[in-house]
C-alpha cells in the first residue's frame, strides 16, 4: 500500500476508563477492521449524541469518512476534534491523510509534522515526513526524520506501542504492555526507561527511580535514559543525587545545551544561583539569545531576589523568540510588572496567529489577562482568563467528579473510632509543620512568617506524602492490595511507623539546622489521615481563604505543574466545596488537631495570628515572624515578590472587579460561599 495512503492504526482504550459509551465504541471498531464504513459510521455519530466531544468516537468517524472518500467531510470531523483535544497527535496524523487525498501537499506536510510534535512515536507520520522532505530536497529535516524511523523501527513492535499509548494518556494499558514485554527481556534498555516513565507521570516517583537507576548502571552511555533519572530525582527533590547524575550527562555531552540547563537547573534547586546562572551565560555566549536559556536564567534570577535582572532576561527572551508565551508569562507572573501598550499588542498579535502553538497561546492568554487586569479593562482581562483557562483545560482532562468521590470515601472510612483505634500508630517525631489547603490561599504567607523563626526550616513544597500515597495505590494496580486510602486500613503499627520514619528521613536533605521544618504542599489536605497515621505529633496548618478571592486567584494563576482544578469556574469552585467538606469532617474526626488560620485575619491582625500560630506550633514568639519580609532566603513561587513585602490589603478584594462574570463559581460553591471558616484548633 503506498505510503501517502496508510490504513489506520486500531489502537485500544484506556480499560480504567470504561463507561457506558465502551460497548458502542468496540463495536464501531469491529466494524473497521471487518471494512464496513457504513455501519461503523452509524454507530459512531449515535455515539456521538451522547458525547460530541468523545475523542475516540470523532477520530474513528474520520478514519470512517476517508476511507468513504468523504474527505472534505473528514477534515471536518478532524476540526472538531482537534478543538475538543488538541495534543492528539494521532488526529493530524488523519489529517494529513486527508490532505494527501486532496491534493493539499503542503498542508499534508504541516500536519505530519504536527502530528510528530506531539506524538513522537508514530511511525508511519515519520515515514511520511522522509518521502516529503526527499521530494523537497530538504536535507537537515531528512536526516532527522530518517533517524526517528530508524530509532522506532529498531524498537520491538510492543514498544513502539507503548511510546505512542503513553503519548496519548493511555497509560494503564501501556503500563501492561510494557511490563508484560519486560517479564520475557528483563533488562531491556528502552522498555526499563518507557516503563519508569509511565510511573513517573502516574506519579509512582519511587518506581521510576529504581528502574532509571538500573537502567543507567546496566548501560551507561544511554543518555536518554540517564536525563530522565536526573529528572526524576529533580521531581523526587534528591537534587544531590540529581546534580551529579546531571554533571555526568554533562561530561558526556559537553556541548549538548539541553544537557547544559540540566546541570543548571540542579544546580539552581540546590541553591547555587551563581553557578547555575554561570551556566546559562555560557549557554548565552555560545549560542547567542536562546528564548528557553534566557527564561530559565529569569526564573533562577527571580528566585534569588534579583528582580529587576529576571525582568531584562525575560524581554530579552521574547525579542528572541516573539512567540514564546512562558517569557510573557513569567513577567506577568513577578506580579510587579506592569505591561506597555506595545508588548500588550505584540501579545495579542502572536496569541491571535495560526502559526502559535496551543502552550504559547494559553500562555500569552494568562499574560494578557493579568495586562488588562492592571490597566482596569476588567471585561477583557477576564475574556483573556476564561480563553487561557479553556486551552490548558482542554489539555488536562480533569474531572471533579474524582475528587469529590475519593474525598467522600475518606468520610466515610475514616472517623474518630478509626483513629482512635490506632492512638499508638506511626513515627513519633514532631519535627513536621504541615501547611495544607488550596493555592493562592496565603500558605506561602504563613510558611515565610514561620521559616523566619530560628527553629523552623522553611523548605520546599515536598512531594513526599503525595508519594507515598501513590506507592500505596500502585499496589492496587499490581492486583496486591486494596485501594487508596482504603488501604489505610489495613497498616498496621510498624507500617505506619516505617511510613513516618521513611518521610523524615527522605526530607533531611531539606533541612536546616532548626528543630522543626515546613512542608508546604497545598494538595496534602487530600492525605489527612495517610499523615495522621504516618506522623501523630506533627503540625497541621490549614490556610484558608475567602472562597470567591482564593478561587479567582487560581483561576488566574498559570501553575508550572499540577493544580488542574483551577482551570474552570465550576471546577475550582467544587474543588474548594469538597475541600471546606472534607476539612469540616477532621475537625469531628481529629477534634483539636488541625489549625485553621484565616488569611484576612492575619491581613488583618498580624501579631495576632502569629502569636496564635506560635502558640500552636508550641514555638517561643520571635520578632522575626513579625517582620518575615526582611527574611533572607529563596522563595518559589508566584507569590515570591509579594512575601518579599509587609503586608499589603491592595489585593484582597481583586475579584470583585469580575463580579459579574463569576456566576458559575458561585453556583459551584454553593452554601460554601457562606459558609467556609469552620472550627479548628487553637
Amino acid at each position: 500500500m503506498p505510503l501517502w495512503h496508510q490504513w489506520v492504526d486500531i489502537v485500544s482504550e484506556e480499560t480504567s476508563n470504561v463507561t457506558e459509551l465502551e460497548p458502542q465504541l468496540n463495536a464501531a471498531k469491529r466494524h473497521i477492521q471487518a471494512g464496513n464504513m457504513a455501519a461503523a459510521t452509524t454507530v459512531l455519530e449515535t455515539l456521538l449524541t451522547a458525547d460530541r466531544e468523545h475523542r475516540e468516537a470523532l477520530y474513528y468517524l474520520a478514519v470512517c469518512q476517508r476511507q468513504q472518500g468523504l474527505n472534505k467531510e473528514a477534515i471536518d470531523t478532524l476540526k472538531a476534534l482537534t478543538e475538543a483535544h488538541p495534543d492528539y497527535g494521532r488526529a493530524h496524523q488523519e489529517k494529513a491523510y486527508n490532505f494527501i487525498a486532496l491534493k493539499q501537499l503542503s498542508d499534508a506536510t504541516a500536519a505530519f509534522e504536527r502530528a510528530v510534535a506531539l506524538n513522537p512515536a508514530l511511525l508511519a507520520s515519520w515515514r511520511a515526513l522522509c518521502a516529503r522532505y526527499e521530494q523537497l530536497n530538504q536535507s537537515s529535516k531528512l536526516s532527522e526524520a530518517r533517524a526517528r524511523v530508524q530509532s522506532l523501527e529498531a524498537m520491538p513492535k510492543q514498544l513502539q506501542s507503548v511510546a505512542s499509548l503513553t503519548y496519548e494518556g493511555k497509560l494503564f494499558i501501556a503500563e501492561q504492555i510494557c511490563r508484560q514485554f519486560l517479564q520475557n527481556e528483563p533488562h531491556h534498555r528502552e522498555a526499563m526507561r518507557l516503563l519508569a516513565d509511565i510511573g513517573n507521570q502516574l506519579q509512582v516517583l519511587d518506581d521510576a527511580e529504581y528502574l532509571l537507576e538500573s537502567c543507567v548502571d546496566f548501560y551507561p552511555d544511554f543518555h536518554r535514559a540517564r536525563l530522565d533519572y536526573v529528572q526524576v530525582l529533580h521531581k523526587r527533590q534528591k537534587y544531590d543525587k540529581a546534580l551529579a547524575q546531571a554533571r555526568q550527562l554533562k561530561k558526556l555531552a559537553p556541548q549538548n545545551v539541553l544537557y547544559d540547563v540540566t546541570l543548571a537547573a540542579q544546580q539552581q534547586a540546590l541553591g547555587d544561583f551563581d553557578g547555575a546562572l554561570a551556566i546559562y551565560e555560557e549557554v548565552l555566549g555560545r549560542h547567542g539569545d536562546v528564548a528557553q536559556v534566557l527564561t530559565s536564567r529569569g526564573h533562577a534570577l527571580k528566585t534569588c531576589g534579583r528582580a529587576d535582572e529576571a525582568v531584562d532576561s525575560y524581554q530579552r527572551a521574547y525579542a528572541a523568540q516573539a512567540d514564546y508565551g512562558d517569557a510573557y508569562w513569567s513577567l506577568a507572573n513577578l506580579k510587579t510588572y506592569r505591561f506597555s501598550d506595545a508588548e500588550m499588542a505584540l501579545m495579542a498579535s502572536q496569541e491571535a496567529s495560526s502559526d502559535t502553538s496551543p502552550e504559547n497561546r494559553y500562555h500569552l492568554c494568562f499574560a494578557l489577562g493579568k495586562a488588562f487586569e492592571d490597566k482596569g479593562d476588567y471585561r477583557s482581562s477576564f475574556d483573556y482568563y476564561d480563553k487561557g483557562n479553556r486551552l490548558k483545560r482542554e489539555q488536562s482532562g480533569y474531572r471533579s467528579e474524582v475528587l469529590e468521590s475519593d474525598l467522600a470515601e475518606q468520610r466515610t472510612l475514616f472517623d474518630a473510632d478509626f483513629f482512635g483505634e490506632r492512638a499508638h500508630f506511626g513515627c513519633q517525631s514532631s519535627a513536621p509543620i504541615f501547611i495544607v489547603g488550596l493555592p493562592r490561599a496565603g500558605s506561602t504567607l504563613l510558611e515565610q512568617i514561620l521559616a523566619s523563626h530560628s527553629l523552623v526550616d522553611g523548605t520546599l513544597e515536598l512531594a513526599n506524602i503525595i508519594g507515598t500515597a501513590n506507592r500505596l495505590n500502585s499496589l492496587k494496580r499490581r492486583g496486591s492490595a486494596t485501594p487508596y486510602p482504603a488501604i489505610l486500613a489495613d497498616l498496621s503499627a510498624d507500617q505506619t511507623r516505617e511510613l513516618g520514619e521513611q518521610f523524615i528521613q527522605e526530607t533531611q536533605h531539606h533541612r536546616g539546622s532548626g528543630v522543626y521544618f515546613i512542608d508546604k504542599m497545598p494538595n496534602n489536605f487530600r492525605h489527612i489521615p495517610l499523615i495522621q497515621l504516618m506522623l501523630p505529633k506533627a503540625k497541621i496548618i490549614d490556610a484558608r481563604r475567602h472562597p470567591m478571592a482564593c478561587c479567582f486567584s487560581g483561576f488566574k494563576q498559570l501553575f508550572a505543574e499540577g493544580q488542574e482544578f483551577t482551570y474552570g469556574l465550576p471546577e475550582i469552585g467544587r474543588y474548594y466545596r469538597a475541600y471546606v467538606e472534607v476539612m469540616s469532617h477532621w475537625d469531628l474526626a481529629l477534634p483539636h488537631r488541625i489549625l485553621r488560620v484565616q488569611h484576612e485575619d492575619v491581613i488583618d491582625d498580624l501579631e495576632g495570628q502569629v502569636r496564635r500560630i506560635l502558640d500552636y506550633c508550641e514555638l517561643p514568639f520571635e520578632q522575626a515572624c513579625i517582620d518575615y519580609h526582611e527574611t533572607d532566603r529563596a522563595v518559589r513561587t508566584p507569590s515570591s515578590e509579594q512575601v518579599r513585602q509587609p503586608i499589603y490589603k491592595s489585593g484582597m478584594e481583586q475579584w470583585q472587579h469580575f463580579a459579574e462574570y463569576l456566576s458559575p463559581l458561585e453556583e459551584a460553591l454553593g452554601p460554601t460561599l457562606h459558609q467556609y471558616r469552620g472550627s479548628s484548633a487553637g
